[in-house]
């Protein structure tokens, strides 16, 4: 395979709803390209893109795939993503490599919650949009009515490049007015008729350009001049007004095809050379200082790494996209990470589960190299005069949906570990913990689908029968009211025994609260706890009651306590003890009778001093159709929600809302249920609130059975 320059090279991500089209366009698109010579398809399950046994099993894809066609002395680099918002990851690694976004519209349906959602990312990521509207051939296909709600719900900028002539069965032609030619295509696909507009469109496809050549004039001056002298633009400037309107966000065109039929193809693939910006048009990529990537090939290498991937006998991949020089076979790398060496022994133009090898990557291009030491997903490699730099990193969304996960076969639990961590670094988004507090392996993802699958690469994958069940909540205990206790541990069993007697007061802790004057503070030590709040310790001992080598251990059975909390055994916080006395033996005192004391004093204070169970609120955003939002709102206040507010967003509404976590769990599916899978939400810990009496209640009769039962 050539080596491609910078300037020769495009990179699109094939981004929209589920069943849009995307793997079947990504196939016609390597056909064209010659990548491959017979087009297979998702129904038949041989297509480049959806290769994985889970694709091949669910027929949509699960993951990105990275692939790639050669046309008109071009290297097209073809990312194409998953429709399901559950894999959201997968489409915001792509789009952060990709210069232009091909969002496809199934124009059966029109703009979907997949496009939604996904437009809101583009927008985020200032990344370039061209619409194509796929499908055209079916019997339902609506070119009319999917333009209206583009426009509808991403306003004016969204300019039809082309037009169908007879969408529905028997599709064949469409108006192209950047070239203002028709296209007529063979039944299956190939090299179209380019014939003359016929006359009873001409007015129409007129208008659309006239409408294409304005957005063009828009983005750049010396074109709006020309255009103001000249009252149109040239073929020439039109082009070039295109390519910068596409890349600065000010306009995006709507193209037609056939993806599976392949018409239209071959012409969309055209416009891609043509009329999309490359690596050197787009708004360079920059360091996490700020520093903008020069795409000069003659400079020390920065690579990005986008993706991670294991295949069958070939072990892990990384994917990069290259920003800076240019990487030859058996290069030494240095990761900006960890500082260690690495070796790209192989480098790869990859397409699918098929690989060709490269002598160099220049910058700009996307390629794929195998085994490296300790590099994953958002780590950059760079050459000695760069070590150091990093790109700025992939932001993947904060997860949505949590389980508690356990092997079936206990001997497999800590191969369990082992597995959940590698499957994170391939897929980020997919975060797990072994919860000291809660005692579960919990695992987290952006919904249930996203779980189902990593549930199934774990059992046929690696071979772990798994079981999901509902996670604990992560409950915190505190006091509400001083108390004080007492308590005595005395043991005599022959020989030395042991003794310790400890007077303490509790009392709740609040920012900012002055010391108690009941007793004298003489030293006060302040810890900060690991599961968050605060536990002051004070000791008010005079006289000598309790000698000063003994409060570490009266300390420490306090903390040990408070790790397993006296109400439901969860963590507590935010208390404030005072030691204010105590007795003390000559010969049996020791550290671990005033330890045990320390415990018991604490935990019988604790119960007298107004307990309260507090639960874990968090800060949840909802992106609602506006016809949904009531059954929305409905829903979220039977999860004892408290609404913080609402604002428009086009025709969607957020919903900002405080809800507790015990009340969210499988939310991702009943909000898919209320909303036909049009909505989409984010939640992100906010703070720990007192739990309602009733339900402090039914926890604490919960904990007492669970005793009984351990018991």
């Amino acid at each position: 395979m050539k080596v491609y320059q910078t300037k020769e090279l495009k990179n699109i991500a094939l981004v929209g709803g589920a069943k849009a089209g995307k793997t079947t366009l990504a196939e016609a698109m390597l056909f064209e390209g010659g990548v491959i010579k017979r087009r297979g398809s998702v129904d038949d399950k041989n297509s480049v893109s959806d290769y994985r046994e889970i694709e091949l099993e669910r027929q949509a894809s699960v993951s990105s795939t990275l692939m790639y066609a050669e046309y008109a002395g071009h290297k097209i680099n073809i990312i194409d993503t998953p429709g399901f918002d559950d894999f959201i990851g997968e489409v915001i690694a792509a789009l952060k490599v990709s210069d232009t976004a091909v969002m496809v519209i199934n124009s059966q349906n029109g703009v979907e919650v997949g496009t939604e959602i996904i437009w809101r990312q583009t927008t985020r990521l200032e990344k370039p949009v061209v619409f194509l509207m796929n499908q055209l051939e079916h019997e339902k296909a609506n070119f009319d009515e999917s333009i209206r709600q583009l426009k509808t719900q991403f306003g004016d900028k969204a300019i039809v490049a082309q037009y169908p002539v007879n969408p529905g069965h028997g599709f064949d032609s469409v108006i192209d007015v950047l070239k203002m030619k028709m296209y007529k295509f063979p039944k299956d696909g190939g090299q179209p008729q380019i014939l003359d507009i016929p006359a009873e469109e001409k007015d129409k496809a007129e208008e659309y350009r006239n409408a294409i050549i304005e957005a063009a004039a828009e983005s750049e001056e010396a074109l709006m001049e020309a255009f103001f002298e000249n009252g149109t633009l040239s073929d020439e400037e039109m082009a070039k007004g295109i390519k910068q309107g596409i890349a600065t966000r000010t306009m995006f065109p709507v193209m037609c095809a056939s993806a599976k039929h392949n018409q239209g193809v071959s012409r969309f693939m055209e416009c891609i050379t043509e009329n999309f910006p490359g690596p050197l048009e787009v708004a360079p990529e920059k360091d996490t200082e700020g520093k903008e990537f020069s795409m000069d090939p003659a400079k020390d290498v920065v690579a990005f790494v986008f993706k991670t991937a294991v295949e069958p006998h070939l072990g892990e991949l990384s994917f990069f996209r290259v920003y800076e020089g240019n990487i030859v076979e058996s290069a030494d790398l240095i990761n900006s990470s960890t500082s260690s060496k690495e070796r790209l022994s192989q480098l790869f133009a990859v397409a699918g589960k098929n690989r060709q090898k490269v002598e160099k990557v220049m910058p700009g291009d996307l390629a794929a190299t195998i085994k490296l030491k300790d590099t994953h997903t958002n780590d950059t490699l760079t050459g000695p005069k760069n070590q150091g730099v990093k790109c700025t990193p992939i932001q993947f969304p904060d997860p949505k949906h949590r389980t508690a996960v356990k092997a079936k076969n206990s001997g497999d639990e800590e191969k369990l570990g082992t597995i959940l961590r590698e499957m994170n670094n391939i897929d980020p988004t997919l975060l797990f913990e072994q919860s000291k507090e809660l005692r579960q392996m919990i695992v987290s993802g952006q919904g249930e689908m996203h779980l189902n699958v990593a549930k199934w690469s774990l059992e046929h994958i690696h071979k772990v029968e798994v079981e999901f069940f509902a996670p604990k909540i992560p409950y915190r205990e505190t006091i509400t009211k001083s108390a004080k206790a007492t308590y005595r541990h005395k043991k005599q069993s022959g020989g030395a025994g042991q003794f310790g007697e400890v007077f303490m007061m509790v009392e709740p802790y609040q920012e900012g609260k002055p010391n108690q004057t009941e007793f004298p503070v003489r030293k006060q030590d302040v810890h900060d706890l690991s599961w968050g709040g605060k536990l002051i310790f004070n000791s008010c001992i005079v006289g000598g009651s309790i000698d000063a080598r003994f409060m570490p251990a009266i300390l420490k059975g306090i903390m040990e306590k408070m790790e397993e909390g006296p109400l439901t055994g969860s963590y507590a916080r935010d208390i404030i003890v005072n030691i204010y006395d105590g007795k003390m033996h000559p010969v049996d005192s020791n550290e671990i009778s005033f330890k045990l004391a320390g415990r018991h004093a604490f935990k019988d204070a604790f119960k007298n001093a107004g307990p309260k169970i507090m639960e874990p609120i968090y800060d949840v955003e909802v992106m609602v159709p506006e016809e949904k939002m009531g059954d929305v709102m409905t829903d979220l206040q039977g999860r004892r929600a408290l609404i913080m507010g609402m604002e428009s967003q086009g025709n969607y509404q957020k919903i900002r809302a405080k809800v507790p976590l015990a009340e969210m769990n499988r939310y991702s599916t009943a909000l898919s249920s209320l909303t036909s899978g049009r909505a989409t939400y984010g939640m992100k810990f906010a703070e720990y609130q007192q739990v309602p009496m009733d339900i402090q209640d039914q926890l604490l009769k919960a904990y007492e059975e669970e005793q009984k039962e351990e018991d």
